[in-house]
């Protein structure tokens, strides 16, 4: 019998698609190869490989000409590291180099680096599993920030190739087109203005386009173990965008069935076989997303505000070029995809239902993102810190596919151009309400709409016949492609290159790897002695992620998953923190070192790339403390007494002494005077503290005082959480040291406890203050250290404490002396997944000793072992294995099926 063959399915299923054009065959009396030439490399020339290269080109062009005009990293001396970029992406990704070489401080399951111990794999799967990630490995470790700006620019250009390869897989068309509106969606208004120094998040915008892609495959009933695998890719890159591609790809999937002309029953069948293919790709990327919906759980809740819609005027501002504004949906697409996607409606050449149906499905995620409920929706149910659209990139690919379908049928008439004008022009009128656009916004917006509209019409009449015919047609075509193509170079690259200037003026910024860091980081190289003491890299921080990028162990971390054990630990000790709690800062406090085992701190001037604080002269050193053990003994606690935060009381001090278990701290009475010297009136005082206004800067100008009266000789701290500017304590003989504060009232961030120096021999403390802004100084403000005391408490935790250690990636193991009772603690925080076992005992979730890792000890046992394990990895990774093997069964029994259907026939 002779083999049947089954055809190829069409390109496209709405109807009035039209089947894509065969490349040619090779004839049979062609050699498939030429011996004795030489090896040639072939680029492939379909239209989707072509359009999928002219987008990446278009896109990679783009972005490094904005650099240039904006002269930002790597093409001048602005750097790129904007907030989050340098604050968290930079310092991930160098931790990521030092787990391929093998040269960080834990694994996959802990980062002992950060937040003195925190999970690693939420963070993991949050901010580095994109495969560009691993991109890292072959740059220098000192290139770090070119590593990163690497992988930023390929993953944009990756999004502008796949929708690119989308276009022509909805519908056929010109490959050039395709192209063209391929990097308008890789260069939207999201993508350069926020996605752009949030790398992560363009692992969804590629993820879009991936997405409808694998739905594409499941209306034509193709491909099912591709697209199972293409979601969970997506869903493993970055789950948070990964999601709201699924939800935009889901959308694109609805106007494709209702389009489709498909009966209700084949409608039904495509549907699910989407929802399974969907379905089995989250489930085989559960092992991992399970984690980090855990650490998002378990995370610091934060001080966030509610979701508040934009004004309509600034939403359709952010339409138009050179706009930007941190708290609005950017939704620029490019002056050529708005027109197309404007003329839609009014284009006769296509179909009524596909017009209708792409006008609503904008239209509908447009309103969506400005409704509560569905904003929650799109947001996985949490109002985000800072950006409150991060979905804007659906709505964007929906404007392109929108522009797509309106090409892609023959170029708008001039009704349909006339009619997209009209709106354009309303669009504009409506937007110039808003402060939003500049002036420098009109000229880029006159040539790009002059641009689009005359290339369209000159494009129109060559298709239409009315200009040319032959080869002067042909010409004409080109130069209306090459106008169109100049346009969108010219417009993107400006609206680039303007949300570069405006973010960088507006957002905090952070220098990249210079020779501050590398000073930094070998002063911490030279001091480490990891796992015998940890060594901090310092109080004045360079970003805030300084133990992932620069090197040791310390309470410094930044992330979406800072727990909030960790969170409330530090802050009631007396840490300070920005980012409304989830960045937390170092403490440079004796009886903290002592607590969490810092035996060696660096201590750095102010960032001179910073302008918060001035330069003081002095230079990177490190100091170093004599300490306990990471594993300590403390005595038994009482039946009934609490040990989590909830312990804590109003001072942080006698927080800190309750984790020390002894009393070393004098907190005296203070006395508050303003600039005038007058006492502060308490009864005025706000609810945390006594409140005091800005001074102007100057040596000659009289400052706000702190007054009290402690023991001769010691060390002395202030405790100011809202306060703003720098503290300095008089009349000693020592060179006293300068506090330095950073606070808003609480709102985003507070100010750490700092050391001033030594009580003076008149036992009178006198502290000059000196505000940037109002702040207040509360009751109980300063602390004074009996140093000899914590030296006695220091001899006596080294006594009973581990004689030996080892510390692996999730694995603690301690050998303490024989008969130890009590309780060990390990200087960690006990964060949720810490079991522990004592001798050969069953492990059991560990118990906490007012935040940190506690096991009860029976005098039987003379070693110590826990264990991390990140909740949810266990139920992921069943939901995993479940979901494995029914894709095995599902792949194996049609082919089955098959093979007895052959062997039955012959």
């Amino acid at each position: 019998m002779k083999p049947t063959t089954r055809p190829e399915p069409r390109t496209g299923t709405v109807h009035g698609d039209k089947a894509p054009s065969v490349p040619a065959q090779r004839r049979p009396s062609e050699p498939a190869s030429t011996t004795g030439r030489p090896w040639r490399l072939r680029l492939p020339t379909g239209p989707r490989q072509s359009a999928a290269l002219l987008a990446a080109a278009l896109t990679v062009t783009v972005f490094c000409a904005a650099g240039a005009v904006a002269r930002s990293f790597p093409f001048g001396p602005r750097t790129r590291s904007i907030n989050d970029m340098g604050n968290q992406y930079v310092p991930y990704h160098a931790h990521l180099w030092d787990l391929l070489h093998g040269r960080a401080d834990g694994g996959i399951l802990v980062n002992w680096q950060s937040g003195f111990g925190a999970s690693f794999l939420p963070d993991l799967g949050t901010y580095l599993t994109s495969p560009f990630a691993l991109l890292v490995a072959v740059f220098p470790r000192d290139g770090i920030d070119l590593a990163v700006y690497v992988i930023t620019v390929l993953k944009t250009a990756t999004a502008g190739a796949v929708m690119a390869w989308l276009l022509l897989r909805l519908r056929s068309g010109r490959w050039w087109a395709a192209g063209l509106l391929g990097a308008s969606y890789a260069l939207c208004g999201w993508s350069v203005a926020d996605a752009s120094y949030n790398p992560m998040w363009l692992d969804g915008l590629i993820g879009l386009p991936l997405l409808c892609l694998v739905g594409e495959w499941a209306l034509n009933g193709r491909r099912r173990l591709p697209g199972v695998l293409l979601v969970t890719l997506v869903w493993i890159a970055n789950f948070y965008t990964g999601y709201m591609a699924t939800i935009g790809a889901a959308v694109v999937l609805l106007f494709r069935l209702l389009l489709a002309g498909l009966t209700r029953r084949q409608a039904l069948a495509a549907a699910g076989r989407a929802a399974l293919t969907f379905a089995l790709g989250m489930g085989l990327a559960a092992p991992l997303v399970t984690v980090v919906y855990f650490g998002t759980k378990h995370a610091s809740p934060g001080r966030f505000t509610g979701f508040e819609p934009v004004a309509g005027q600034d939403l359709l501002a952010r339409l138009l070029p050179t706009t930007y504004s941190f708290g609005t949906p950017a939704v620029y697409v490019g002056i050529t995809a708005l027109v197309l996607a404007l003329a839609l409606p009014f284009h006769r050449a296509v179909p009524r239902r596909v017009r209708a149906g792409w006008t609503v499905s904008v239209i509908a995620v447009t309103l969506s993102m400005q409704w509560t409920p569905t904003h929650l929706f799109w947001h996985a149910f949490t109002t985000p810190q800072g950006s409150p659209y991060r979905e804007a990139f659906v709505l964007c690919a929906l404007l392109v596919i929108a522009a797509w379908y309106a090409l892609s049928y023959g170029p708008p008439d001039r009704r349909a151009l006339i009619a997209a004008s009209m709106l354009l022009a309303l669009i504009t009128a409506l937007a110039s309400r808003s402060g939003l656009v500049r002036s420098f916004a009109w000229p880029v917006l006159a040539l790009a709409a002059a641009g689009t509209l005359a290339g369209l019409a000159l494009y129109a009449g060559t298709q239409r016949g009315r200009l040319a015919t032959g080869g002067h047609r042909a010409l004409l075509v080109g130069c209306a492609v090459a106008l169109l193509v100049c346009t969108q170079l010219g417009e993107t690259t400006a609206t680039t290159a303007a949300a570069t200037r405006m973010r960088l003026s507006r957002m905090d910024d952070y220098a990249p790897w210079g020779a501050r860091q590398q000073e930094q980081s070998e002063a911490i190289e030279k001091a480490d002695g990891w796992p015998r003491y940890r060594t901090d890299p310092g109080r004045e921080q360079t970003v805030g992620n300084d133990p992932m990028l620069l090197g040791g162990q310390g309470a410094q971390y930044y992330s979406s998953h800072t727990s909030d054990v960790l969170s409330t630990l530090i802050t009631e000790l007396g840490g300070g923190w920005t980012s409304r709690g989830r960045n937390l800062q170092s403490i440079d406090n004796a009886v903290t070192d002592v607590i969490f085992s810092v035996g060696a701190r660096v201590h750095s001037p102010p960032d001179p790339h910073q302008s918060w604080f001035p330069q003081d002269g002095s230079h990177v050193y490190v100091t170093r403390q004599d300490v306990p053990p990471l594993v300590t003994v403390r005595p038994s606690v009482p039946a009934g007494t609490r040990t989590d935060t909830s312990s804590f009381g109003p001072s942080p001090y006698r927080n800190q002494e309750l984790l020390l278990g002894a009393r070393v701290y004098a907190v005296p009475r203070i006395t508050v005077r303003d600039a005038a010297g007058e006492p502060l009136d308490r009864r005025a005082a706000e609810r945390r503290g006594l409140r005091l206004d800005a001074v102007p800067a100057g040596n000659a100008v009289p400052r706000p005082t702190v007054t009290a009266d402690c023991r001769a000789g010691s060390e002395v701290y202030l405790w100011a959480p809202d306060f703003s500017g720098t503290a300095r304590l008089g009349g000693t003989q020592a060179p006293a040291l300068t506090g330095r504060f950073r606070s808003d009232h609480g709102v985003t961030k507070i100010a750490a406890m700092e050391r001033l120096g030594r009580v003076p021999a008149s036992g009178h403390l006198r502290i000059e203050l000196s505000p940037d802004r109002t702040s207040l100084v509360p009751d109980g403000a300063v602390g004074c250290l009996d140093t000899t005391a914590l030296d006695g408490v220091v001899q006596r935790l080294k006594a009973t404490g581990a004689r030996r250690l080892t510390v692996s990636d999730g694995t603690v193991r301690a050998e303490l002396p024989a008969g130890t009772t009590g309780t060990a603690v390990v200087a960690a925080p006990r964060i949720a997944g810490w079991r522990c076992a004592t001798g050969d005992g069953p492990a059991t979730p560990a118990g906490e000793y007012h935040g940190l890792i506690a096991v009860p000890l029976d005098g039987s046992s003379t070693s110590l072992t826990c264990t991390f394990h990140p909740p949810g990895l266990r139920l992921g990774s069943a939901v995993g294995g479940v979901t494995l093997l029914t894709l095995v069964a599902l792949t194996a029994l049609p082919a089955v099926r098959r093979r007895r259907a052959a062997v039955t026939t012959n």
